[in-house]
């Protein structure tokens, strides 16, 4: 039986990031404009063996709720039930970046550290750009060597708003 997926576009005031869901979790939350946001679709389709369907859902309205307190300052609960699609190791990779705290960032080269493979940075920044779940799953909190600001799916002015905005509540 194919699996319906629920999409919901969100206006934030970095762009327009897109909300997808199943019944029971959210699966997609991309930039508009990421590189990887109609492959992130069609991938989130593929794996659930189904379609997509613009339409709202009360899971879509709880995460809009999340992404408007984060966008005013606030530290809400990210805490909605979360469904990454990917590989065991991007998987593993997506669950340490939600243990980055709000406000820090981690090099990739930490990242794979924290992971145990410290010879894997590389690998570590493919997965992080493969997130489906941006902001949910915080991919903006990794930086490169020497602080300098690298690539993001919703841009190096988004990443960089996003970490001055966390930065400055993060007291």
């Amino acid at each position: 039986m194919d699996i319906e997926l629920f999409l919901q576009p969100y206006v934030s005031p970095c762009g327009t990031l897109y909300l997808g869901c199943l019944p029971q979790a959210l699966v997609l939350c991309d930039w508009k404009h990421s590189p990887h946001f109609e492959s992130h679709l069609r991938n989130v389709a593929l794996s659930l063996k189904g379609g997509w369907i613009e339409k709202n859902h009360p899971l879509l309205r709880r995460a809009s709720l999340v992404l408007d307190a984060y966008f005013h300052g606030d530290r809400p609960d990210m805490g909605l039930p979360l469904l990454p699609l990917g590989t065991h190791f991007q998987r593993l990779v997506w669950n340490a970046l939600q243990t980055i705290p709000y406000g820090q960032t981690r090099t990739y080269k930490e990242l794979a550290a924290m992971l145990g493979k410290t010879k894997a940075a590389r690998a570590v920044a493919r997965a992080n750009a493969l997130n489906s779940l941006s902001l949910f799953i915080p991919c903006h909190r990794v930086i490169g060597q020497g602080g300098c600001l690298t690539g993001y799916a919703g841009g190096l002015s988004t990443k960089r708003y996003l970490l001055e905005l966390e930065k400055a509540t993060a007291t």
